[in-house]
């Protein structure tokens, strides 16, 4: 049985579909299978989709705006729309009815500090008329970090993605109160990433097919059906919250039925990227994205 490496840059239910494309039937049916790991450092998804280590990356298409701006062509692709909404969540330490996004004004937020999400999050803020400024943002480390001093009683809210605030909720330890999802709208925000060189394979057109079918079962399916899938891979996440979190996804329409980027969601991260000066310009889309295999 072929097998296809997948390397996530992030990982959470957040990629569910994803994770169902490893955790599913899909594969086998085409004749694969799915080994996978999590980046790092010194094992980065670029350097493992250009060694051949690596035939498939969970990325984010701004990754590539930089190099795209300087008319540089990175040899790498986005060839299919993973999520079209930021997947993070506020998770409050007090009970906050009737949550506004004023509401974080002087307060302590533990924000995850990496590019895209902390470019969203100032959109939501400056988008509801709240100055960046005026919200204590702390940089408390990667999501394990930030989940691990919101445990420990630093900060008001925590800014992570889901399953983690809905499995604090479940312990009774915060309330979710807000999704950044929610608040920007449709974005072209994560995606899965390859060389042209494998997009132009069986086996690329195979793996393919098989997201395709894991992205409807992710979408259509009743929440607590795709939790009893991607639970294994998630064994530290109690499996209520789990359901939450995907049923929250669900509900917002993370996982479009299209999985191409649509130059409106390209625009919308164009846009967001240049409101907190990521870029400067329209990174061209030619530069950046690949029609998913036939």
């Amino acid at each position: 049985m072929d097998t296809v490496h997948v390397r996530f840059l992030r990982y959470s239910a957040f990629y569910t579909p994803l994770l169902a494309t490893i955790a599913g039937p899909y594969l086998a049916e085409e004749g694969l299978r799915a080994t996978f790991d999590t980046a790092a450092p010194d094992r980065t998804v670029e350097d493992g989709l250009r060694s051949g280590t690596v035939q498939v990356g969970q990325s984010a298409p701004a990754v590539s705006f930089p190099a795209a701006l300087r008319g540089e062509d990175t040899g790498l692709r986005h060839f299919a729309c993973l999520n079209a909404r930021d997947g993070f969540f506020l998770a409050a330490r007090t009970p906050t009815p009737d949550f506004h996004v004023a509401d974080l004004v002087g307060r302590t937020v533990l924000v995850d500090h990496f590019f895209q999400p902390m470019a969203m999050f100032r959109t939501a803020l400056v988008e509801a008329g709240v100055d960046p400024a005026a919200v204590h943002m702390v940089d408390a480390g990667g999501p394990e970090a930030i989940e691990a001093a919101f445990r420990a009683g630093r900060g008001d809210f925590a800014h992570l993605q889901g399953p983690a605030p809905q499995q604090l909720a479940h312990e009774g330890l915060a309330t979710v109160v807000a999704s950044v999802g929610e608040a920007v709208g449709p974005v072209a925000f994560s995606s899965l990433y390859a060389t042209p060189a494998w997009l132009a394979t069986d086996q690329a057109r195979a793996f393919m097919r098989a997201f395709r079918k894991a992205r409807t079962f992710a979408r259509l399916t009743p929440p607590e059906q795709v939790a009893r899938v991607v639970g294994p891979l998630l064994p530290s996440i109690a499996a209520a919250p789990l359901v939450r979190a995907i049923d929250r996804y669900q509900r917002m329409g993370t996982w479009l039925a299209d999985e191409t980027f649509t130059p409106a969601l390209h625009a919308r991260a164009v846009e967001v990227f240049t409101r907190v000066g990521y870029v400067d310009g329209s990174p061209p889309a030619d530069r950046i994205y690949a029609d998913p295999p036939a």
